[in-house]
Formats: C-alpha cells, sequence, structure tokens
C-alpha cells in the first residue's frame, strides 16, 4: 500500500509542530474569542449518525486527545436534523463551555449559529461546511474539514493511474472500446460533498482524455448495506459491462465490492492465491475516507484505491482550537505524527482549518 503515489506527495509533521502551527494562529488571530482560563472545561459534541465509521473514528481520535481538563458529552441525531436541533436545545440548558458540530443538514446552521450567538457560546462545526455566509454571522464559529475538491481529482489519480494513459494498451478496458464504463455510488443527493466529490472525479477524468460512460448513478446516502442492495440491483442486469465503480466513500465502496463478489465478481481467475487485477472478474473499485476496513481491503486486493480523509490531524485541529478557545494549556507533544493544517481567514479573522487529503492505493 502506498500513501504517497504518483505526483501527490505529502509533507509530514509532528503533533507537536501542528499544534504550534494552531497556537501561533490563534494567538494572533482568536486572542479575542479566548475564555478565562483555568479549570475544567465542557464541549458538547453534536454527530449526525453514530452508523458511520468514519465519524465514529473520528470521535474517538477527539476523545482520546482531548485531555483530562476537557469533558466531552456526545449527542447523535441519527440523521435528522429536527433531532439535533431538540439536542442542541437540550445541551444549551446545562451550559456547555463550547460546542462541537458535525452538522446534519450544513443549510440549516443559520438559526443554529444565532442562537449560539445570543448566548456567546464558541462554535466549531466540521466534516461538514455551513455556509459561508451563516459562519460570518458569529465571530465565536469556525470550520475545520478537507476540501471535498480535492478529494475527488485525487480519486480520479488514482482512477487514472489504473487504466493507464487514454489510448494506450488498457488491460481494464475489458471490452476494447476505448472507454471506461463505470458506476457511481453518490453519498447523498445535494449533499455538499457527495455533488463535488461527483463532479471533481469525472471533471478530471475527462480533462485527462479519459472518455467515461455512466451506465448508473445511484444514491447509497454513505451507507455500506444501501450500496450492497443497490450494486446487486446493478450486477444483476450489467455485471459483464461495469468496469469501474466510483463510490463517494469507503463504506459505499465495500458493499458494492461484497455485491460484486456474490455475483462473481473478483475471483482468483488465475488461480495464483490472491485477488488482484489480474483476475479477469477483477472490477477496479475507488472509494473515499481510509477507513481501516477500506485500507485492509486494499491489502487483500478487493479495492483499487481511497483517498484519506485526515480525521486524525482534523481532531487534533478541532481539540487543538477548542482548547485554545477555552484558555486551555495546548496538547503535548507525545502523539502520533499529524499532518499540515493550513489556516484560512474570512472576513478579518481566520474561520477555517484545512487538512489536505492523501491517496491510497494498491502497490
Amino acid at each position: 500500500m502506498n500513501g504517497n503515489p504518483g505526483t501527490f506527495p505529502r509533507r509530514r509533521a509532528s503533533l507537536a509542530a501542528a499544534a504550534a502551527f494552531l497556537t501561533a494562529v490563534l494567538a494572533g488571530v482568536w486572542l479575542g474569542a479566548v475564555s478565562c482560563a483555568g479549570g475544567e472545561k465542557r464541549a458538547a459534541v453534536f454527530l449526525y449518525t453514530d452508523s458511520d465509521p468514519f465519524i465514529a473514528s473520528y470521535v474517538e481520535e477527539i476523545l482520546r486527545i482531548a485531555g483530562s481538563d476537557l469533558k466531552i458529552e456526545r449527542y447523535y441525531a441519527r440523521n435528522s436534523q429536527t433531532i439535533q436541533n431538540e439536542q442542541i436545545e437540550e445541551a444549551l440548558a446545562r451550559r456547555p463551555d463550547i460546542f462541537l458540530v458535525n452538522p446534519v443538514d450544513r443549510l440549516g446552521m443559520y438559526p443554529l449559529i444565532g442562537r449560539l450567538k445570543e448566548e456567546n457560546l464558541p462554535v466549531i462545526f466540521f466534516n461538514r461546511e455551513p455556509l459561508p455566509r451563516d459562519l460570518e454571522l458569529w465571530e465565536r464559529s469556525w470550520y475545520v474539514g478537507a476540501r471535498a475538491e480535492q478529494s475527488g481529482q485525487l480519486q480520479a489519480a488514482i482512477i487514472a493511474s489504473l487504466f493507464g494513459k487514454p489510448g494506450g494498451p488498457a488491460p481494464l478496458d475489458r471490452n476494447g472500446d476505448g472507454r471506461i464504463q463505470a458506476v457511481i455510488l453518490k453519498g447523498e443527493q445535494g449533499h455538499q460533498d457527495a455533488e463535488i466529490r461527483t463532479e471533481q472525479v469525472t471533471k478530471s477524468l475527462a480533462a485527462e482524455g479519459y472518455a467515461l460512460d455512466i451506465l448508473a448513478t445511484e444514491v447509497a446516502n454513505w451507507n455500506e448495506e444501501q450500496a450492497y442492495r443497490k450494486t446487486a440491483a446493478l450486477a444483476s442486469r450489467l455485471l459483464g459491462r461495469i468496469e469501474l465503480v466510483i463510490s463517494n466513500n469507503d463504506a459505499m465502496a465495500l458493499g458494492a465490492i461484497r455485491s460484486l463478489k456474490d455475483a462473481g465478481a473478483f475471483a482468483d481467475d488465475n488461480g495464483d492465491g490472491r485477488i488482484s487485477s489480474l483476475d479477469k472478474s477483477w472490477i477496479p473499485v475507488a472509494g473515499i475516507d481510509g477507513i481501516k476496513d477500506a485500507r485492509d481491503m486494499i491489502e487483500r486486493g478487493y479495492l483499487a484505491g481511497t483517498v484519506y480523509n485526515d480525521y486524525r490531524t482534523q481532531a487534533l485541529a478541532v481539540v487543538s482550537l477548542a482548547r485554545s478557545v477555552l484558555g486551555l494549556p495546548p496538547l503535548p507533544a507525545a502523539s502520533p505524527e499529524a499532518g499540515p493544517i493550513e489556516g484560512v481567514a474570512g472576513s478579518g479573522s481566520a474561520k477555517y482549518l484545512w487538512v489536505d487529503y492523501t491517496p491510497v492505493r494498491q502497490q
């Protein structure tokens, strides 16, 4: 498995360096937002669901590094904005020191931000970005995440590495027509990341000269079981034609692989004792997120590649920012390495912390 393939190198930095970056940025930009230091602080963390493996890893990392002086209260919204709104009102009565919000509906954050402004409570959004104009409503609101455009572009780079240069020899072009017959598994209809990832992967491939025929686009709501069922229906009529599966996340990619395997794909056709692209029934499936199960499937030869959504560094950014806003000491240096964090200003104050994606693929 290769974390830095092709022309996409990535600098690595220690947690201490990343934390020092945050401390310097916060000291220079958000000094006016820092609350009185001292004592134990409480953070209320709101998560859109408890069934997303990526979000589960993300919140576990927040809990792991938060520190004994920052107590975390978790709320799971079961993918309902109504439930999340009710949970936020419940938490307001308990008066935590800071809100950490993974929204169900990024378009519905204006009332929440206005409410927290009234209460003079800071909020850090993560994973799902509110509208910029909503984020600007309250100077003590921020966003931590990764750029969806980059994930689609890197996913396209992984696919390009599999199919070779356009017009050249392409063993994975099973029917030899010079085109790629693909199925797309979409996270949510209208969801910002799903739309951007889908647009960018297809646009990037087209810009490099690849001819893509989209056989079907199925919405599977980031869910492995939904992807399994929808891919099964597609395989029943398209199995011999599918040359590529593009998935907006790893969970759906894993569901697609299970379904295609049940339909007869991913057999050890050449009898070499392992599953790989050398087998005629192998179908390239590309995901996004880099969850552990996806990396395991890359090692086993089933998943062609994924794009690592660096939840560890994002969790570091969330916790470091929260601790600085609350006047708590910086995180200790003794932690796993973290990637670079980029601060971006908005309306005169730094509003965004961005973390790069990284391509991961079979060797």
